[in-house]
């Protein structure tokens, strides 16, 4: 139903939407620590028919944005129905979390971009989507000793601690290895569909990828090479293997996202076949 609404909206308006569908599949609710229900996925309906949608998606522990997106069906626009989809998912973000939100828009969305600056929302950063488009070039990565190894929750504080390194997430003082409280954790990432791999080079770990595969598509998150580690080949190495393991798993699509400002990472996509599709604007409310 949800599918079938982002389909018409895609294709009405051309821009591209970041719901997060099928990371969110199987975890319409949660419990917080106090026993209240969180709740993600917001809907309007006519009858039957969903016309209206707006969902939270909390990725990363402690101190990480939620992330807001939505859409209604082009027939029933301008007739507050986003208005009202948007002040139900405020009053679920007072209630439940002291984080900042950032809100979501294609930058060619007209509507969308108008909508935000009507909140106050500053602006936070943007992103380029970005396809496979051409095979995998013939680059050779056979770098001695280097291999991805799929992660598990005893990784959880490494993968915590790159995260803060590669895009800024908070990394408190009190936080340590022996604590995994708000913490992403790669066997529950996994039962959603999302995978996480630690790169390694002589089974020192050096950095990490997720990847995801949903209908049709495969997707590489939080690709990343520690600093001391940056020069020698390993980036180029994580991605051609994460598209090696999203290829052997029958992957039609290929895409990821990265920081338009993130120069050297846009070059490394770009040198590899990606092509930029869209740009993903993301604004603040604090």
């Amino acid at each position: 139903m949800i599918n079938r609404l982002q389909e018409r909206c895609i294709r009405e308006d051309q821009t591209t939407l970041k719901l997060e569908l099928d990371y969110k599949l199987g975890v319409y609710s949660r419990t917080d620590c106090a026993g209240i229900r969180q709740i993600n996925e917001f809907m309007y309906f006519d009858g039957h028919e969903l016309i209206g949608y707006m969902g939270i998606c909390e990725f990363g522990g402690a101190g990480t944005p939620l992330e807001v997106n939505g859409m209604v069906h082009p027939e029933y626009r301008r007739q507050g129905i986003f208005g009202t989809l948007s002040r139900l998912v405020m009053a679920e973000w007072r209630r439940r979390s002291p984080k900042s939100m950032l809100l979501l828009s294609d930058r060619k969305s007209e509507a969308g971009q108008a909508f935000i600056q009507g909140t106050g929302a500053m602006y936070h950063h943007s992103e380029h989507e970005m396809y496979l488009r051409v095979d995998r070039p013939e680059i050779h990565n056979d770098l001695e000793g280097f291999t991805l190894r799929k992660a598990t929750n005893a990784d959880a504080w490494e993968i915590h601690r790159q995260n803060a390194i590669y895009f800024g997430d908070e990394l408190g003082e009190e936080e340590t290895n022996d604590t995994r409280e708000g913490m992403i954790l790669p066997e529950e990432e996994e039962k959603r569909g999302m995978t996480i791999y630690l790169a390694e080079a002589d089974h020192q770990v050096i950095g990490k990828v997720h990847i995801q595969l949903s209908p049709g598509i495969g997707s590489i998150y939080g690709l990343g090479v520690l600093p001391e580690y940056r020069g020698k080949g390993y980036g180029r190495a994580t991605l051609l293997k994460a598209i090696d393991k999203l290829k052997e798993a029958n992957a039609g699509d290929i895409m990821l996202q990265v920081a338009v400002e993130n120069a050297n990472a846009l070059r490394l996509y770009q040198s590899s076949g990606f092509v930029e599709t869209s740009t993903m604007d993301y604004y603040e409310l604090c």
